[in-house]
């Protein structure tokens, strides 16, 4: 759900998309959006994890998902052994929704590569949450215009 600048006039329109298997609806300009949409896209976070097992992926969407309301979640299919590749998890958290819990220190088997994408301040609360029940590395920051991407990466404590 990112606007781009493909509506009439350079307008940014939304594209329909997939989540929990319903669809969000088709496409709608900019001037017709709640300010509950545009406060709702400031609040989601899409987090990569790659380069570790799966069970280390699920420990840390995990630690999120006790923390905000999991929207979306993605997961690479069965790999046969001969089938070279990286795997790569993704989901997308609401930082303003879910239990708000306390998390705790969780065991890894492995570092994990993480990828937070969002607005400027949903991503920061993803990082500290994350700092909560891991050590944490920053690899590198990219800002842009609304957006930003943390790389990071996630080890046991």
């Amino acid at each position: 759900m990112r606007a781009n600048e493909g509506g009439p006039r350079g307008k940014p329109v939304r594209e329909g998309c997939w989540k929990r298997g319903r669809a969000t609806g088709p496409r709608v300009r900019r001037e017709e959006m709640s300010d509950v949409y545009d406060m709702h896209i400031d609040t989601d976070v899409c987090v990569q994890l790659s380069d570790c097992s799966r069970e280390d992926a699920q420990a840390v969407f995990d630690v999120l998902d006790h923390v905000y309301e999991l929207e979306d979640m993605k997961a690479p299919g069965a790999q046969t052994a001969s089938a070279p590749g990286v795997n790569v998890w993704t989901a997308t958290f609401d930082t303003a929704a879910g239990p708000h819990e306390e998390v705790r220190p969780v065991p890894l088997t492995g570092m994990v590569g993480a990828v937070l994408t969002g607005g400027y301040h949903a991503v920061d609360e993803v990082e500290k949450t994350l700092a909560t029940s891991f050590d944490i590395q920053s690899l590198q920051s990219v800002s842009g215009d609304q957006e930003t991407e943390a790389r990071l990466l996630l080890a046991a404590r």
